[in-house]
């Protein structure tokens, strides 16, 4: 039996959620002007967000060229560095600086090096840029180990550098012969120094002739020649025969040749006499 009640029946409200029976779900309607105000973020949030950006680009620009500007400025100072007994510090700075036409950053480092290098005292260098603006040069000096010829140096690798020669490398053994050569009669030098250690006599002169023959100058002024072959075997003959019987008329020789069997022949200096054949 079914009972109606009309007059308890309530009206529905205006804007009421409407609700379904068996649903779990309850719609409601949104206002209309949130739709709207939804478009307007999304086209002026990334508008925000790119001025934003540009802006922070343009700062950062600003500030990078103005640090830049101040990193590259002329320099001011030249410090040459290293350990060095020949060459004249003073003198290298004052020609980079002739050549220091840019700032700091512009600067050809590489170019510098070699300009550095062409001093004839410089056997390497390393060149750094540093702040408040200043160039540094580290120079690794030549070390003068013979004399080559009449002009030139030898350094402990073999290489020929020529500076303007001094007194003072009179001390040095001179050595001689063709340039790519240099390595080999540096070699051969300090194996006969080796030969004539004890004997009183020192190795001061070395010459490999074109033809392949070697030629000695001792200090007493006498000079060797010893040929291509044999070389230790007639040197060693001829110390003995030195110390046994020439070394009492050094002063009356010039020179001894000593390409051999047997003996040696002696040249005089100021008149001739028998040739001693040992």
């Amino acid at each position: 039996m079914n009972l109606h009640l009309p007059w308890l029946k309530q009206p529905a409200q205006a804007g009421a959620p409407e609700v379904i029976k068996g649903a779990s779900r309850v719609a409601q309607t949104q206002p209309e002007f949130s739709s709207g105000q939804g478009e307007i973020d999304r086209i002026w949030r990334p508008l925000t967000l790119l001025t934003l950006l540009m802006v922070f680009i343009g700062i950062s620009s600003t500030m990078t060229r103005d640090f830049i500007g101040w990193l590259d400025q002329p320099v001011a100072q030249i410090k040459v560095s290293g350990r060095v007994e020949h060459l004249d510090r003073t003198l290298l700075a004052q020609r980079l600086g002739q050549s220091l036409a840019q700032p700091l950053l512009s600067l050809d480092l590489q170019q510098l090096r070699e300009q550095t290098l062409a001093d004839p005292w410089v056997h390497n260098a390393i060149l750094k840029r540093q702040w408040p603006p200043a160039l540094e040069v580290v120079v690794i000096e030549e070390v003068p180990v013979a004399r080559w010829g009449d002009k030139g140096l030898l350094n402990h690798q073999g290489d020929i550098f020529w500076p303007e020669l001094k007194p003072e490398y009179d001390q040095l053994p001179r050595l001689n012969g063709p340039s790519h050569e240099t390595r080999r009669v540096m070699q051969q030098y300090h194996d006969l120094s080796r030969v004539f250690a004890g004997t009183g006599v020192q190795l001061t002169g070395l010459t490999l002739e074109g033809r392949g023959a070697w030629n000695l100058e001792l200090d007493n002024g006498i000079r060797v020649v010893a040929g291509r072959e044999q070389m230790m075997p007639r040197l060693r003959r001829f110390i003995k025969i030195y110390e046994a019987e020439l070394h009492r008329q050094v002063e009356q020789i010039e020179q001894i040749d000593i390409r051999y069997t047997n003996g040696v022949a002696v040249q005089w200096r100021a008149e001739e006499k028998p040739d001693n054949a040992g």
